[in-house]
């Protein structure tokens, strides 16, 4: 399938070319080509060249105008201040290039020119631990990023790095093994024989932790037995490697529940937690040792940085391996960098990780380009993200100043949406299966879309309230906007005599070229948010799709009052475009688009 080339670009091209007719000896310019209000665009770079040129910017831009190629592209160029132009494009270019991007699945939008393969770590929850509303953010951006990047054409390979290893493991396991009684209690059968869910298992699991965590921080006899525990975990001791092994496995059917309804697809061959690199830990050392990267301090291997300072003003290392012969986390992430670098190929390691533990991610990668195992040629990257809020503006807490349950935040806003839908249900037509599945759809299409619209590293606030609202900048406006256009096309479909067909030899009112203007936009939009890993560009774009429809829908009748036919096919072919290109986006940020609403 063809991609289709952006009117921006095919314009920026032509005075691109105008450009180095003007000034031979200037080389290839960018002509900075913008959208703008005055016209449909505006090329800003002829003023930087006429300084290095020493030309009269006015007369530079007059000469240029003259030399551009307008053909079927462009109506009309003015010289603007000093050395801008304006450029507005023909309505048929309009028409033609998104009739162009009509005729795939892809909308016409190209894969990257140099995909390369990124390995992304997200959604990273701990074993035998409930999920907590922290850990939102890190799901729901990773999530829309490997749909971003894939669409690319971004080669990606999936990192669930959960905490899988460790002194909490010693702990929990050393309390079961002198409280047996509590052993059916973790397993998969309640006591009538019945089989216990994913949440019930996890929630028995996290009242052992925190039974064991209360008994580790209060009897010293117990927390010396809980880490002779973990040595008998790494040495792989039978009975204990079968008791963490079974943590882990229930602990996944936990996670995966959580993740359906978070409405993703986690694959176990992606899970890989601190236990899969275990036995790397000795080499990973051995190398930033002999390298001289790292150096013994005290007994504990470490990484100085000149620009790391504690509070003190003393500097404060990176350590790998601890006095007592131990691995920090260090040590499994540098050895998850060897790995993901030597064994799948990485050129860029995307790590979406709580903003708070930024100082530890500089360290690590400072450390792995020390080592060599980062180069000009694979990168890592941090995509840090902050809080989520309550409507106070403080962490988000239960009344009892406890952390959110994932579960119980998510089902209720299903319920919420799930009201929402059903105010309108007998409106449209709904049964009470499809509304319960748009209850779904729109409950967590609002969880993850407040989320996304957010730039990552700022702090936002949950407020369910205005999440499932119809007006604003929601889920719920942009799911409504498709609902809103498939009723349009059926209402068509049923008349008969018009369907959707480009026609691009007519005038076009203001609000379908500005439509048609913000569609064509739709690649470039994807490409850079793929270059920024900034998933909320996207989230921005199709709120502004959804607008610059709504104003169409008002001022430009598509089948009623009836407008003459070829007039009415134009519209409905914009208004399929935009169906099209709003479930394409909404797709790749992990939200559903209901076909009623």
């Amino acid at each position: 399938m063809a991609s289709v080339p952006s009117l921006a670009s095919s314009v920026n091209q032509r005075v691109a070319d105008a450009l180095a007719s003007a000034l031979p000896d200037a080389g290839a310019s960018d002509p900075l080509l913008r959208r703008s209000d005055r016209a449909d665009f505006q090329a800003n770079g002829i003023l930087a060249l006429a300084k290095k040129a020493k030309a009269n910017p006015r007369e530079l831009a007059t000469t240029v105008v003259e030399g551009i190629d307008t053909g079927d592209l462009i109506k009309e160029i003015e010289v603007s201040g000093p050395g801008f132009l304006n450029i507005t494009i023909t309505d048929r270019a309009i028409i033609e290039t998104l009739a162009g991007r009509a005729a795939d699945d892809r909308l016409g939008v190209p894969l990257a020119a140099q995909p390369g393969t990124t390995v992304i770590d997200y959604a990273q929850p701990n074993v035998a631990k409930e999920m907590h509303v922290g850990h939102l953010r890190s799901a729901v951006i990773g999530a829309a990023m490997v749909e971003i990047l894939e669409f690319t054409g971004e080669k990606v390979v999936r990192r669930h790095h959960i905490g899988d290893w460790g002194t909490q493991f010693g702990m929990l396991i050393q309390y079961l093994l002198e409280h047996p009684h509590e052993l059916d209690h973790t397993s998969g059968e309640g006591a009538d024989g019945a089989e216990v869910s994913g949440e019930e298992a996890m929630s028995n699991l996290n009242r052992l932790y925190k039974a064991s965590r209360g008994l580790f921080d209060s009897d010293e006899e117990f927390k010396t037995r809980a880490r002779a525990r973990v040595v008998e975990l790494q040495a792989g001791e039978p009975e204990t490697l079968a008791l963490w092994q079974r943590f882990v496995d229930e602990s996944k059917i936990y996670f995966y529940s959580v993740f359906n309804k978070l409405d993703m697809d986690i694959q176990d061959p992606d899970v890989v937690g601190e236990s899969g690199y275990n036995d790397m830990l000795v080499e990973t050392c051995k190398l930033l040792e002999e390298s001289g990267v790292a150096v013994r301090s005290n007994g504990a291997l470490c990484v100085f940085f000149d620009d790391v300072k504690g509070p003190d003003g003393n500097p404060t290392p990176l350590i790998v391996q601890k006095s007592d012969g131990g691995f920090g986390y260090a040590a499994t992430d540098l050895s998850a960098i060897r790995d993901r670098v030597g064994e799948l190929g990485a050129t860029t390691l995307l790590y979406v990780v709580d903003a708070r533990q930024s100082l530890h991610f500089k360290m690590v990668f400072e450390t792995a380009r020390r080592a060599g195992w980062l180069n000009e040629d694979t990168k890592a990257v941090q995509l840090a993200f902050g809080t989520v809020l309550g409507k106070d503006g403080k962490p988000f807490k239960t009344r009892e100043g406890e952390t959110v349950r994932l579960v119980d935040l998510l089902d209720e806003a299903v319920d919420r949406a799930t009201a929402v839908v059903r105010e309108k249900a007998e409106k449209i037509g709904l049964t009470e299966a499809e509304i319960v599945e748009n209850g779904k759809y729109v409950g967590i299409g609002a969880v993850k879309y407040a989320d996304l619209s957010t730039s990552a590293a700022r702090d936002y606030k949950f407020d369910l309230d205005q999440m499932v609202s119809l007006t604003g900048d929601t889920s719920v406006y942009l799911q409504y906007a498709y609902a809103r256009i498939g009723s349009i096309l059926r209402k068509a479909a049923e008349t008969g005599d018009r369907k959707p067909a480009a026609h691009p030899e007519l005038e076009l009112a203001p609000a379908e070229r500005a439509l048609g203007l913000h569609l064509d936009q739709f690649g470039e939009l994807l490409a850079e948010a793929a270059a920024d890993h900034a998933p909320h560009k996207v989230a921005a774009y199709l709120y502004q799709l959804s607008s610059l429809f709504a104003t169409f829908y008002e001022q430009c009748p598509v089948v009623k009052p009836e407008p003459e036919l070829v007039v009415g096919e134009n519209r409905l072919f914009l208004c399929d475009l935009t169906a099209r290109t709003l479930t394409k986006g909404m797709s790749l940020l992990g939200i559903r688009t209901p076909e009623k609403l």
